[in-house]
């Protein structure tokens, strides 16, 4: 399951910027069949089928994770699969959970730059690296879950983000259109635009980061702070 917050039935403008006060809402963002209070062997049947398919991406890619492959791996019916995660997106999105999480309670309530506490733009600046370098260590499993293109910008973990983004850019420039240019701005995070940069340009993870700083200080006229690269 995913965690976070900004989740509506469409996607509003967002509210002015507030910093939370309380521990984000947990609201689970995964795929079908995910219960939040799953019964204790239905947790170990869950783990097991995860277990399966991350020893199938460490031995073939993701590409080699298809819900038969799965199933066989896990020795159980093709339909306890499916049932668990839906589809074959909906399984990955759960392998990705764990980062996901992590990243989330990051930069909603972790220490600065990328939490509360810092400047806006260096929280942003934080944050575009932070997800850069996250793209790059899990790129092929980020590429295999890519959402369907209907939900591309629909999807919860994908609208979260890009509220923060939205959120931090109108404290910076609270009188530009905020929605369009958090839009431009995760269109660079994007992790098929990274795939594409990395691995078919093959830029360093360097390079990226810096056009990150460049483009925040050239879109909202603001220099961060330098960073250590971390």
């Amino acid at each position: 399951m995913l965690y976070a917050v900004f989740m509506s039935a469409s996607l509003p403008p967002f509210p002015p910027p507030q910093e939370p006060t309380a521990a984000p809402e947990l609201l689970e963002l995964g795929g079908p069949g995910q219960d939040p209070c799953l019964r204790a062997d239905a947790a170990r049947n869950r783990a097991r089928l995860l277990e399966a398919a991350g020893r199938l991406i460490a031995e073939h890619g993701a590409a080699g994770v298809t819900m038969e492959a799965v199933a066989a791996a896990a020795q159980v019916g093709k339909g306890t699969v499916f049932r668990r995660f839906g589809d074959r997106v909906g399984l990955l999105t759960a392998l990705l959970d764990h980062s996901e999480r992590k990243f989330q309670a990051a930069f909603l309530s972790g220490p600065p730059p990328l939490g509360p506490g810092a400047p806006p733009v260096d929280r942003l600046n934080a944050f575009g690296h932070a997800t850069l370098r996250r793209s790059v260590e899990a790129l092929e499993l980020q590429i295999a879950a890519e959402p369907t293109p209907d939900r591309r910008f629909t999807a919860p973990a994908r609208r979260l983000l890009r509220g923060h983004v939205q959120m931090l850019l109108r404290q910076i420039v609270p009188h530009a259109d905020c929605e369009l240019f958090a839009l431009t701005l995760m269109g660079y995070l994007d992790p098929v635009a990274v795939h594409h940069l990395t691995k078919q340009c093959g830029m360093p993870l360097k390079r990226l980061e810096d056009g990150w700083t460049d483009l925040l200080v050239r879109v909202t006229g603001v220099e961060p702070a330098a960073t250590d690269g971390h």
